[in-house]
């Protein structure tokens, strides 16, 4: 009954399994790509500004004028990112991303090193959008702030649940709140310019200017910049879904790309440049972005339409990693490289085991980190452009190697992107590993040892399997063994079994573990009538030990020789009722249990139903 139980509950949260024959209607049309995996880039222009902001402002009010030319340089190279991929989805239509194009031309461990930044940036990803998501409803109701940490886990929990659902329903939860915050978003933009440029805005409250602490200095600057670039999270995340499109699904995936990178843009020196107009300082209990949308609108409907948006797509950014974090993963299992249950797909055609083991990593973080995305950040973005540089400098490789048509423009544009995306890997390195970015320096080669392990596990189970240079199967011994604590129904079922199981070159017999010898001579009147006529063996156990003897009888047995079988036929009577189980003796699990991991020992559990 428990098991029919849990199976219900997974057809509620999860639904009815589907067909294989469903997955080619599973495919994502453009429209819905982009809300699917531009979610993630799309919804980092809600934080990449203020993280600009608090580097600058520990210079005083005066560096802040500094975020717009910052703000200009981060955009650029979000073009050249975007630019570079898309040769990179041309190339490698079946995804992958920088583990592909890294494991297709620079190696092996630099592909493991790819898919091990990635991997980690998705479960950031998760933890980080969803930690801002939640710091957006604080800014508006903050008396819910002391509950964050619980909100942030509801939020992962719900956001899995819809993605266990199948790719094209969690698109379509996922496509109204992402078109929702981007035309918010340019609504709040284009207004904001407006009436700045016509005076229709009252004069902005005073704000406390906190004294500067530094000097502008280039390695501000750096900081500064490399705190910016968290803009360019999630560009990665279509070139690992590219088998998600619909066909065409190279051209269709260069399509999103270049509408995500366009709106991500303009969202990003829109937000900057009004941050700067209006002289946002940044920090106390607002977002940079919810005091933009206070000075634009006031503290009405429109303020709140705003919070509301940024709210939903900064939660559901988090599905660009749920839908590429299990497919990547996938790719990574069928090459021996994470365990081999990442590459199945489940009921509804998804990867459910990468979308559960992705929920938990990132409710770890949250958890340790009190859901607070100031601290969350710092661990952010350095996978993201560790992956970018090898990726990049993988089709450089690629276009040296393969000279198609215009491969020297393909070097100069994958080139500039590796070259400008392993500059700010360095800058971000540096800046931010005192902050926190040192845990991921660690993680991604403790990542690369635990691929690295499993692939050589899977190599050695494989050549231990082989045929290859087998001389046939030597001939084996084989004895039957059915421990018994009494005679009941039970073990006579359980005598039943062995004896359809016995050859005649089996040896069976029933073993007893004598504790109480008055007991020893009941059992022995019993057995001659419903013994079946198999030999009854009685061990002492001199210190009233049930399992020490039976063990010791088993390796006498197989130290006859190397080939000697042992099948153990273990009775066990069940209660009908859970708390039953409480009133007897679980000596039956304790024997399979001792039994589990012993070298030529076969165990088979015989139950017998109790009625009541």
């Amino acid at each position: 009954m428990g098991g029919v139980r849990v199976a219900y509950l997974k057809r509620v949260l999860v639904g009815p399994p589907m067909s294989l024959a469903q997955a080619k209607h599973e495919r994502l049309s453009k429209r819905v790509a982009l809300a699917v995996f531009a979610s993630d880039p799309l919804s980092s222009v809600a934080y990449a500004t203020e993280q600009i902001l608090l580097v600058l402002i520990l210079a005083g009010t005066v560096a802040l004028s500094y975020s717009l030319p910052i703000a200009v340089g981060i955009a650029a190279l979000l073009a050249i990112v975007v630019m570079s991929y898309t040769q990179t989805v041309a190339a490698y239509p079946q995804g992958g991303g920088a583990y592909l194009v890294s494991k297709d031309n620079l190696g092996k461990y630099p592909s493991l090193v790819a898919a091990g930044a990635i991997l980690t940036d998705y479960v950031l990803t998760v933890a980080v959008s969803v930690a801002a998501g939640i710091a957006a409803i604080t800014s508006a109701f903050p008396t819910i702030a002391r509950h964050r940490v619980l909100l942030c886990v509801a939020a992962v929990v719900a956001i899995g649940l819809a993605n266990l659902r199948g790719l094209r329903e969690s698109g379509r939860i996922f496509t109204i709140p992402t078109y929702f915050f981007v035309v918010s978003i340019l609504a709040m933009i284009g207004y904001g310019m407006t009436a700045t440029t016509f005076g229709w805005l009252a004069e902005a409250p005073y704000e406390p200017h906190p004294p500067g602490l530094e000097g502008v200095g280039i390695f501000l600057l750096l900081r500064a910049y490399a705190a910016g670039c968290t803009a360019l999270t999630g560009v990665e995340s279509v070139a690992d879904g590219v088998a998600a499109l619909k066909a065409p699904e190279s051209r269709n995936a260069q399509k999103v790309l270049i509408a995500m990178g366009a709106i991500s843009i303009t969202m990003f020196l829109g937000i900057t440049y009004l941050a700067y107009d209006f002289g946002i300082v940044p920090g106390g209990e607002q977002t940079v972005v919810s005091k933009i949308a206070r000075r634009v609108f006031g503290g009405g409907v429109l303020y709140y339409t705003v919070q509301a948006a940024t709210t939903l797509i900064l939660l559901l950014a988090a599905n660009t990693a749920y839908a590429d974090f299990p497919r990547l993963s996938s790719i990574v299992a069928r090459d021996r490289y994470l365990p081999r249950q990442f590459a199945s797909q489940g009921d509804r055609l998804v990867f459910s085991n990468g979308i559960v083991m992705l929920s938990a990593f990132a409710i770890l973080l949250l958890l340790l980190f009190s859901g607070d995305t100031d601290t969350l950040l710092p661990l952010y973005a350095i996978g993201v452009f560790l992956s970018f540089t090898l990726s990049q400098g993988g089709m450089v490789r690629r276009w040296m190697r393969l000279k198609p048509a215009g491969w020297r423009w393909r070097i100069w544009v994958s080139g500039a992107g590796a070259l400008t995306t392993f500059v700010v890997l360095v800058t971000l390195t540096v800046t931010k590993f005192s902050e926190g970015a040192w845990i991921v320096v660690v993680v991604i080669p403790a990542l690369v040892a635990v691929f690295v392990t499993i692939h050589r596990h899977y190599d050695e189970v494989a050549h231990e399997l082989s045929l290859t240079g087998f001389e046939g199967p030597p001939t084996l011994q084989h004895t039957i063994l059915i421990p018994i604590g009494d005679l009941h129904r039970g073990v006579v079922r359980a005598l039943q079994y062995a004896k359809t199981l016995a050859g005649p070159d089996v040896a069976i017999r029933a073993v007893y573990v004598e504790t109480d010898p008055a007991r020893t001579t009941r059992l022995e009147e019993k057995w001659g009538q419903w013994g079946l006529g198999v030999p009854l063996v009685v061990l002492t156990s001199p210190y009233r030990s049930l399992l020490r003897p039976l063990l010791d009888y088993i390796d006498a047995l197989q130290s006859r020789g190397s080939d000697h079988m042992i099948t153990v036929v273990v009775p066990e009577f069940l209660p009908r009722r859970w708390w039953q189980h409480m009133l007897h003796n679980q000596t039956a699990l304790v024997i399979k249990a001792a039994l589990l991991f012993r070298r030529n020992t076969v165990v088979a559990d015989v139950p017998y139903l109790l009625k009541h």
